[in-house]
């Protein structure tokens, strides 16, 4: 990993003994790539931050989004937002000015941060890839293993762990005085010689990027086996009609047919979401980390600007697109960021009236990945519904009812 803020990364340059001697001419960026670099820069950096910040936020506020994949969601976009103020926005500077303003304790803080956000999201997208397997492939362990406890204990460790990992970034950052022929600037550099720093590189590169992909290359690929190539009830206009069959009916349990045909749809449309969140972060770290590496076998680095350029951008997108995946791809997402910004309708689609209490499953359908966690919090918004559109004759007769029309094999939720 290198300091994604310098033009001279250290793998390719040793700058250990530049403080004594003279580099040559010094010269500026070009115009063209300063007004590129500070607009492409300040605008994806300002709409991942916003982006980032509406992820946490609705999580945070919105009760039927605490679930254990959000949680995962959340760690990764405050991972995101480290990436996007501590590498991004110090690269407007170095382009305008040309050299660090930051000073030394900048410069130990920021080359800190960076790599803790760039391998906590790391970490946070092969945890909710994980959680996904198990939720999806193993449906009765996950109602022990894939709860909002435990997943708010593996986001603690995650970050406990990486925040003890990258404290050596605070012993290998120095700022070092470049003395060229015209003038001496100051910069953000490591220490340790290209000799001593590639094994560290290394490391790093292998943890945080190789096993994390392939992991969930195996467990996307396990998780596509489930669920589609098994047979799923995926008709949700068979199912809608049955259920209303059934409500025409009298009858009193919620069509299971349309719940699991509803279920499979959503278990497949998480999957793909977060199977593209993963796919996005492999290809837009691949040119940097594909640089580095080949720059570390090369005698004379290649350090072209424009393509340095072009590679920050691609780590800057990665961590500023999430929340627009979420958007596209998750109804849920959509539907509360909308609120969040008060631009969508502020009360829910009345739903038609009982005369009977609603009847649930107790298993509840535990292969959707969902936990017992998230199905509480489930019922309670839908009380909350139930009571502001049923009349009040029919929640006292609903009421009365709960235990005279409970199934063997269903419990009934008090409208």
């Amino acid at each position: 990993m290198e300091n994604i803020t310098a033009d001279n990364m250290t793998v390719e340059n040793d700058t250990s003994g530049y403080d004594n001697q003279t580099l040559g001419v010094w010269t500026d960026h070009s115009v063209e790539y300063k007004v590129v670099s500070v607009c492409l820069v300040s605008l994806i950096c300002g709409l991942g931050i916003v982006g980032n910040v509406m992820v946490i936020l609705v999580v945070l506020t919105t009760k039927h989004m605490r679930t254990p994949t959000n949680c995962y969601l959340v760690s990764l976009a405050v991972a995101d937002l480290m990436v996007l103020t501590a590498a991004g926005l110090p690269n407007i500077t170095d382009a305008l000015c040309g050299q660090w303003v930051y000073g030394y304790a900048g410069c130990l803080g920021i080359t800190y941060f960076q790599y803790l956000g760039i391998n906590a999201s790391s970490c946070s997208i092969t945890a909710f890839t994980v959680e996904r397997y198990i939720a999806i492939c193993h449906p009765i362990k996950a109602q022990f293993l894939c709860t909002l406890s435990r997943a708010k204990k593996i986001i603690m460790l995650v970050w406990a762990l990486t925040s003890v990992y990258c404290v050596m970034w605070l012993f290998l950052s120095d700022t070092k005085k470049l003395a060229y022929d015209n003038v001496a600037l100051l910069t953000c550099a490591y220490k340790v010689s290209r000799s001593h720093y590639l094994p560290i590189y290394f490391t790093d590169f292998t943890v945080f990027y190789v096993l994390p992909l392939m992991l969930a290359t195996i467990l996307y690929g396990l998780i596509a086996r489930i669920l589609f190539l098994n047979p799923l009830p995926s008709d949700p206009k068979g199912g809608s009609k049955k259920w209303k069959r059934e409500a025409s009916q009298g009858g009193r349990m919620i069509s299971t047919s349309s719940s699991s045909s509803t279920t499979a749809a959503s278990r497949r449309q998480v999957t793909k979401m977060l199977a593209v969140v993963v796919v996005l972060f492999a290809l837009l770290w691949m040119p940097y980390r594909t640089l580095v590496v080949v720059n570390s076998f090369l005698d004379k680095a290649y350090l072209d600007t424009w393509f340095l350029l072009f590679c920050r951008l691609c780590i800057y997108l990665n961590s500023a697109i999430n929340p627009v995946i979420y958007n596209a791809m998750s109804q849920k997402f959509r539907t509360a960021f909308k609120k969040l910004c008060h631009c969508g309708p502020q009360r829910l689609e009345k739903p038609p009236s009982y005369s009977v209490a609603l009847t649930y499953s107790v298993i509840k359908e535990t292969s959707n990945g969902e936990s017992p966690d998230h199905f509480t919090t489930d019922m309670d918004d839908l009380r909350t519904q139930t009571d502001r559109y049923l009349p009040s004759g029919i929640l006292t007769s609903a009421k009365k009812m709960k235990y005279e029309e409970s199934s063997p094999s269903g419990m009934v939720v008090e409208a």
